[in-house]
């Protein structure tokens, strides 16, 4: 099972460990895609502060974030899962799991990146400033630029097993499955479910949906459940507890959508 996760906008600060070494991440396929972000955004930001505080969308407060991307090459690095912080990953407490559920992870967690197009767990990175959202000067919308890198890549990590697709809407952007691996996918919202003058109501609540996401992965690696398809992963939820409603595709070469049900948020 490979799940896909967004990142966290918020980052802990960089670690004490050695400067990064791109050639140590995962999906080494990438390494050409990558160093041309970095080269661009670390420039961008050594350049002009006022236009990389535009380019990556930050308020005046936040313009410490731009001399953290000037210093990515040479700053201390710590693993991806440390590095990502924020409601989600709370939930989802890496830290905290057994010896057998982090190994579990290190293999199956895959986190989306504006900077580095996709990075496991495990991989030590500095801490960074760079959403899927922005649009570099010379590199455009990291989005679209990713597609391609990510197409070619992705395949052969995701395997011939399960995906479960956690991303938020940007990071979907920059890798879509098709064909086979898509009827082997399953994309996930949470929905609030409330009665409202009797009447049931649904909405989608952001904290409570990265919370819930988060828990549940981590359900899911505490298990050991092994689902080998979006029909089995929908029956190991509802074996957890979950409360789960599951949609196959119509037309094939889609993927399934999967909504969890909750009426508590917290």
């Amino acid at each position: 099972m490979l799940v896909l996760l967004p990142p966290s906008e918020g980052k802990a600060a960089s670690g004490r460990g050695a400067p990064l070494k791109p050639e140590s991440l995962s999906l080494p396929g990438l390494a050409g895609a990558r160093a041309a972000v970095l080269d661009e955004l670390v420039g961008l930001c050594a350049a002009d502060q006022e236009k990389a505080r535009e380019v990556l969308g930050l308020s005046e407060g936040l313009r410490g974030e731009i001399a953290k991307n000037v210093e990515l090459r040479t700053a201390g690095t710590r693993p991806a899962g440390e590095i990502y912080t924020g409601v989600l990953y709370d939930a989802l407490d890496l830290a905290s799991l057994d010896a057998a559920a982090k190994r579990r992870a290190g293999k199956s967690l895959l986190v989306f990146s504006g900077l580095w197009g996709a990075v496991r767990v495990g991989d030590r990175i500095p801490s960074y400033r760079c959403s899927m959202g922005v649009r570099l000067p010379g590199l455009g919308a990291l989005g679209a630029y990713w597609r391609d890198p990510m197409a070619r890549v992705m395949p052969e990590a995701a395997g011939d097993g399960l995906v479960l697709d956690l991303r938020s809407s940007a990071y979907a952007a920059a890798w879509k499955p098709k064909g086979e691996l898509a009827e082997r996918t399953a994309s996930m919202r949470v929905l609030h479910s409330q009665l409202v003058d009797g009447v049931e109501k649904r909405s989608v609540v952001s904290h409570f949906n990265k919370a819930t996401k988060g828990r549940m992965v981590r359900d899911l690696l505490v298990s050991g459940a092994r689902p080998k398809g979006p029909a089995e992963l929908v029956e190991t939820l509802r074996g957890l507890g979950y409360v789960v409603e599951a949609e196959a595709p119509v037309r094939a070469g889609r993927p399934w959508s999967l909504d969890v049900v909750v009426t508590e948020i917290h």
